[in-house]
């Protein structure tokens, strides 16, 4: 059993992080259990010294183990009273994209509800001083989300973040935002109806314990989950020292898409917008289509209902339908494709290829094919 209460304490033992805490806990498989291993026992778990062990089995005789009890009981208790709970990393409703990344937050603070149909995401993010243009296009994107039953993601911040949440919930569709505060610590305060709001009709999140102050040091680890949460993120407007460049940063370093807007070559607004698109780490984007066309297979299930059934074109071959019945969401390698349908690789790739041209199939890097 996983308690959030027994996380609480654990997380004031000197020297344990998230990422230590996640070990220990998964190692044993129940929070309480920790509190009556041995050090022996916890020398096992990745990460863990003799002397980081030892601290650990006698936390509980000294007087932190008291300390770090009433912690745990104030924090739960600042969290009922703004009708939050906690989302531990062990739970079902614990975002799943989010425990692919490599440092996933054992736990998280939440208010609103995180629902199943938040794991098709995508983040919106940018300068906290946006141009008109930044305004529009952050509105016209986060309205073609709310429309496809896509959630929208940012950091509740000035700016682009503000105008993506907003829309969201001006069209009545879901928005996650993470902030870099305690839950009971509103940032920017002229946000607090728009958090409400926010809580309404999905979620705010945070890593920080109740009543944490938004310092600088807290936002660089915030985008981390504003990434991980996501399928993708899409930058709006954003300098070369932008925070949002550290949240396209983390996306990379997660194996997510970054989507980046242009802008005009003159404004030093979009210098971080174009640094990633000339680097090759994020794909320009002009329409939604350009996005859907590069998460087509992960938002397929969510999308399928809006979407008619692909035909066949009329003068596809039967050696073509044998290639494109091999197919699926799940990238396939063109060698595997030639033995799965019965040819050559050689004849595979000129199938592929016509495919390609026809629509329904998609090339990926690493000679990998996926159905449209």
């Amino acid at each position: 059993m996983i308690s959030a209460f027994d996380l609480l304490v654990l997380s004031q033992v000197p020297g344990i992080g998230s990422n230590r805490l996640r070990a220990l806990v998964t190692h044993f498989g129940s929070s309480s259990d920790v509190f009556h291993a041995s050090v022996k026992e916890i020398i096992a778990v990745d990460g863990f010294s003799k002397k980081l062990a030892s601290h650990v089995v006698h936390f509980k005789e000294r007087s932190q183990f008291d300390e770090a009890r009433r912690y745990a009981e104030k924090q739960l208790s600042r969290l009922n009273t703004i009708e939050g709970r906690m989302l531990t990393f062990w739970d079902k409703q614990y975002p799943e994209p989010l425990k692919k990344i490599y440092d996933p937050p054992p736990f998280l603070f939440v208010r609103g509800e995180y629902c199943e149909d938040d794991k098709y995401s995508i983040a919106i993010v940018g300068t906290r001083s946006p141009s008109e243009y930044g305004i529009s296009m952050a509105e016209r994107f986060g309205q073609e989300f709310v429309r496809l039953g896509i959630t929208v993601v940012s950091g509740l911040a000035r700016g682009i973040d503000t105008v993506a949440h907003s829309i969201a919930v001006r069209h009545g569709g879901r928005t996650v935002a993470v902030i870099g505060s305690g839950l009971d610590v509103i940032y920017p305060p002229e946000n607090k109806s728009l958090y409400d709001c926010i809580a309404g009709q999905g979620a705010i999140i945070s890593e920080y314990g109740m009543g944490a102050k938004p310092d600088a040091v807290n936002f660089p680890r915030r985008n981390r989950i504003i990434s991980g949460v996501s399928l993708g993120t899409l930058i709006i407007e954003t300098d070369i020292n932008g925070g949002a460049m550290i949240t396209a940063n983390t996306a990379l370093d997660q194996n997510r898409e970054v989507f980046a807007l242009p802008g005009a070559v003159t404004s030093k607004r979009s210098r971080g917008s174009h640094a990633l698109i000339k680097d090759g780490r994020a794909k320009l984007v002009e329409s939604i289509d350009d996005i859907l066309d590069e998460l087509s297979s992960k938002l397929r299930p969510l999308l399928k209902h809006s979407l008619k059934e692909e035909p066949q074109p009329v003068d596809i071959s039967l050696f073509e339908k044998g290639i494109y019945d091999t197919l699926s969401d799940e990238p396939l390698h063109i060698d595997a494709i030639a033995e799965r349908s019965g040819g050559t690789t050689a004849d595979a790739l000129v199938y592929l290829l016509s495919l390609e041209f026809k629509g329904l199939v998609k090339q990926l890097p690493g000679k990998l094919f996926v159905r449209r």
